[in-house]
């Protein structure tokens, strides 16, 4: 993977190397977000246990979060276990909990200068799971790079029931009038409020489903669909992915020749 290569060890070399690839640098989407998939196919194909895939995926998830750090992505939001992961085997589900934990090293913060926000029902996560991912939100609090987020026991449907609840609660009490409800009120509901929606979401392991994640926030998202399983996910799939974003004309229900008159 890249990440082992020496060249692309500086912000610099990471940089030079996207160009090489055809990425404009000047054009890099703001925010990203990544379904993860392909981990437990990855290890399979080899014979492996599907934790082994989970553990090379968090070798990914390094990668990745270095080299969008060093493209000036400003928000990374990865989809790292959603509410219905729950339903896996408790063994798996067990690994992965335990892999949260390992995964969650402060020095790639650090080094990256980077900042770590959480989404999701974290209410149901083991207690030292919870206390391990938000002291970790704590330290890098003051990190002014890029925020990596993720989305842990996520699903947008119960984000979509939370806010409309919410608001509902709002107008019940007084607060809110019901000709007031604006996207901009649902907006700011959502878990996502801190951060501007998915200019590109992509999705590794050959799978064509956005699977519950971020679907408010992704209404104009340009959707990017690779077989490349995440494990053998890096940095040049990454550009690859930029790359091809960069090549689509976004109209947002606009003709291409109103795109293309001067603001």
């Amino acid at each position: 993977m890249d990440s082992h290569n020496p060249l692309l060890d500086t912000q610099a070399a990471t940089r030079d190397f996207a160009r090489q690839l055809g990425v404009d640098l000047n054009r890099i989407p703001r925010h990203i977000a990544i379904i993860m998939d392909g981990n437990g196919r990855w290890a399979k194909a080899r014979g492996l246990d599907r934790s082994m895939g989970h553990q090379q995926g968090v070798e990914t998830v390094r990668e990745i979060t270095t080299a969008a750090s060093r493209l000036g992505v400003g928000y990374l939001t990865l989809y790292t276990f959603s509410t219905e992961n729950w339903n896996r085997p408790a063994a798996e589900v067990a690994a992965l909990m335990s892999l949260i934990l390992t995964a969650m090293e402060e020095e790639l913060f650090m080094r990256n200068n980077v900042r770590l926000q959480v989404i999701g029902q974290t209410e149901r996560l083991p207690q030292e799971v919870r206390e391990a991912i938000f002291g970790l939100v704590e330290r890098t609090s003051r990190n002014t790079g890029m925020t990596m987020v993720i989305a842990l026991s996520y699903s947008s449907k119960w984000e979509i029931v939370s806010a409309v609840r919410n608001i509902a609660s709002r107008v019940q009490q007084g607060q809110l009038a019901l000709d007031d409800i604006s996207e901009q009120t649902i907006d700011q509901a959502l878990a996502t409020s801190f951060m501007p929606d998915p200019e590109l979401l992509i999705r590794t392991g050959g799978e064509l489903r956005l699977s519950n994640y971020l679907l408010w926030q992704c209404a104009y998202s340009e959707l990017y669909f690779c077989d490349t399983f995440w494990p053998d996910f890096n940095t040049r799939s990454f550009c690859q992915a930029l790359v091809d974003y960069q090549n689509r004309e976004r109209r947002f229900g606009k003709t291409s020749e109103q795109v293309a008159q001067p603001q």
